[in-house]
Formats: structure tokens, C-alpha cells, sequence
């Protein structure tokens, strides 16, 4: 017996329209993207003589929404689309672009409408700020929604009770392994010391994925006449909010202190490994950037930023990267000095293997379907509008 397809579906709290979607998370191939498909489900009593509409939109969000300073809005529509799916502009069958489409359009009946959208390729992937636990309102974070909704036209008010909602990500996967192994060394001199202090740092290679340790060779050769101690190995996440202004945002997301020693005239050659994951950081978790937030359990250290060559940065809203650093402390007779590497690398989920599952169901497995009421959960001190969206499920054959 295959398993059941999970469909995920968000009402109106009038009921009058509803969003039914098979996945929510949407893959960025670097050279293409997975395209949404769905179904509107209406009530055709509640929408008479209105027309119904779906939009896809992909906003960046900088504090609360009723946050104003001098006239400027802490939000902004990266991109918007909104295409018309009742009175149906085409034939059902030739506006059905899946199977699965295909199946929920006879599961639902003949108030059911497919619609289908296409990410343009400049688009950024979700990310979202971690608050503070004195925070309020919703965090800063790039995100992408569907919303069905019925009005007279498209450029009318939109009556919040007639909307449905369903927050859905853009995300991406490692690229293919480029062969490429990250290092990086440098040199310090040091005033009264012939001789210079040589740090080297080796990674096993450019791209690791979320939960794998990460594995780093430590080769000091120390030549001067101080002593270096101190030494700590940390994964580091790089922030930049490029959209509203330069905020950046230096969070350690695993580290190691040590108790290694080297007197003047020694070396040092060891191997040391990090995994960093959200479970490592366990204070100080405020401006930590994540994927996309759904839902609790599904949701880790966002992922590098991969920008095409033709997209401008500023579009991105937030830019997200990767490094180890080793710092240490080389003391002497007149004072210490602190010593650093930095070694870049990129934290991304796997590619699927071909035919392995990668959302909630296959094509194949698409005919026994159960629904699932979809709610989003807020990260922990957002307060306001979305505590509606506490996460609740709700079966229904």
C-alpha cells in the first residue's frame, strides 16, 4: 500500500476560499527553480459576483509591520503576482499542469481552480532573523506567501476574513562538489622577535552539509619568542541585511576552546572538528540567521547565500555566509597580541538522490491523498498578528 500524500490546505475564516498545495518547499536549482502548482477551492455562495484571485509575493521584512520612522515602511514587495483563477480565464484541463493538480481537482469537485506560478530567477531563498526574546512583532526575514482571496478587481481592498494565507519557502541545494579545498594562512611579526609566527588552517573541502562535522587542520609554526595559548576553533555565520541598510550580524554557531600551548620555537599540527547546528547555539541566538520559518522541528541554520552573477545583491534582502576562524593569543615580556584565520566555506542541505522522496510524495503516489490543515508557527518572542498561527493540525480525508 502506497503512503498517502500530505496536502496542505489554508481556509478563509469565512470559508469562502481555500489554498491546497501538495509541497511548500520550492527548490533553486541555480539554473532553474520548481514551480508552484496548486488549487483554489470556493464557495460559490459566499463569492457571488466577486472574482477570486491568487498571489504569489516574496517580501522582505525589517521589524513589525506598523513600524514607521519618518515615512518609511519596514517592509517591501521584492516581487508580486496575482493572476485571476475565478471566473476561469482558460479551460480547467489546460491550466492543470500536474498530476497531483489532477487528483485534488477531482477530490475537491467543481468549486476547485488549479493555479500555477514560475519563480523568476532573481529571486532570493528564505532566510529570517532569529529575536530576541524581548522582541515583538514579526522578525526580520525574507518570505514568500500564496494568498487566495475574493474581491470585485484585483487592485481592491482586501478583507483579511476572505484571504487564506500559506507562507511557503524558496530554498536551495548544494551544488555539485567543485574539488575545491579551502585554506588559508598568514604570518605575524612581532615587535623584539627575529622570527615570524606562520598559521595555516585546512578544510576537507568547500561545501558541508547542515548536521556533518567539519573537519580542520591546524598547522603553527612558532618561530617568535612569544608563547601562543589561548587558541580557540569556531564556526562563524555571517549576516549582511543589504536591502534597508549595512546592519551585519557575526554570530557563533560551534566553537572550541582549548588548552593548547605553544612556546616559542614549537609547533603545533592537530585536527579539530565543529558541527554546527541550531541545537549548538545556546545563548545569544538574537540577529541568527535560519531557513525559512514553517514550523519548530523543521527548521535549521539558513543555508549560504549562493548569488547569481547577473542579480544585483540589493535584491537579496539578506546575504548569508559561512567561516572558520582561529584566534589565539601570543603573549611576551611587553604585552599580548591577538592572532586570527579566517577560512571561508558553505553550509547547504544535500541534493536528493535521484528517485529519492523529497517533499510529502512522489507523482506516483499521489492518489491517496490526506489534507492537512497548515498553520505557521512563530519563532519564540513574536508577538501580534501571526499568534493566530499557533501550529494546530487537522485531518481530513
Amino acid at each position: 500500500m502506497s503512503p498517502k500524500a500530505v496536502i496542505f490546505k489554508k481556509l478563509s475564516r469565512d470559508k469562502s476560499v481555500g489554498v491546497y498545495m501538495a509541497k511548500r518547499d520550492f527548490v533553486d536549482h541555480c539554473d532553474s527553480v520548481d514551480p508552484i502548482d496548486g488549487v483554489v477551492l470556493l464557495d460559490p455562495v459566499q463569492v457571488k459576483g466577486k472574482k477570486v484571485y491568487i498571489t504569489l509575493s516574496c517580501s522582505f521584512r525589517y521589524g513589525r509591520d506598523d513600524s514607521d520612522v519618518l515615512g518609511m515602511a519596514f517592509r517591501r514587495d521584492i516581487f508580486v503576482s496575482t493572476r485571476q483563477v475565478f471566473p476561469a480565464l482558460q479551460d480547467r484541463d489546460k491550466a492543470t499542469h500536474t498530476k497531483i493538480q489532477k487528483n485534488m481537482l477531482r477530490k475537491l469537485g467543481d468549486n476547485a481552480y488549479p493555479f500555477f506560478f514560475e519563480f523568476p530567477d532573481n529571486l532570493p531563498c528564505s532566510v529570517a532573523l532569529h529575536p530576541g526574546v524581548s522582541d515583538v512583532g514579526k522578525q526580520c526575514a525574507v518570505e514568500f506567501e500564496v494568498k487566495a482571496f475574493c474581491t470585485e478587481g484585483p487592485d481592491d481592498k482586501i478583507i483579511k476574513r476572505s484571504s487564506a494565507r500559506l507562507a511557503i519557502r524558496k530554498i536551495q541545494y548544494a551544488p555539485v562538489d567543485s574539488k575545491v579545498i579551502p585554506t588559508a594562512e598568514t604570518t605575524f611579526e612581532f615587535l623584539m622577535s627575529d622570527k615570524p609566527l606562520h598559521l595555516q588552517a585546512t578544510l576537507t573541502k568547500e561545501v558541508y552539509y547542515h548536521g556533518e562535522p567539519i573537519s580542520v587542520s591546524v598547522n603553527i609554526v612558532n618561530s617568535t619568542n612569544r608563547t601562543l595559548k589561548a587558541i580557540t576553533v569556531a564556526v562563524e555565520q555571517i549576516t549582511n541585511v543589504v536591502l534597508y541598510s549595512n546592519d551585519k550580524y557575526v554570530k557563533s554557531v560551534a566553537a572550541e576552546e582549548t588548552t593548547d600551548t605553544i612556546p616559542p620555537g614549537t609547533t603545533l599540527k592537530k585536527e579539530y572538528s565543529l558541527t554546527p547546528t541550531l541545537q549548538t547555539v545556546s545563548k545569544g541566538r538574537r540577529g541568527l540567521a535560519l531557513d525559512g520559518k514553517l514550523k519548530h522541528q523543521d527548521t535549521n541554520l539558513a543555508s549560504s547565500s549562493i548569488v547569481k552573477e547577473e542579480v544585483l545583491r540589493e535584491v537579496q534582502g539578506m546575504l548569508v555566509s559561512y567561516r572558520v576562524v582561529i584566534r589565539g593569543i601570543a603573549s611576551g615580556m611587553i604585552g599580548s597580541s591577538e592572532v586570527n584565520l579566517e577560512v571561508p566555506f558553505k553550509l547547504m542541505h544535500p541534493k536528493p538522490a535521484p528517485g529519492e522522496k523529497r517533499n510529502n510524495h512522489t507523482e506516483s503516489e499521489a492518489e491517496d491523498m490526506v489534507f492537512e490543515e497548515f498553520k505557521r508557527v512563530c519563532l519564540k518572542g513574536l508577538t501580534g498578528e501571526e499568534e493566530e498561527d499557533d501550529e494546530d493540525k487537522a485531518g481530513d480525508a
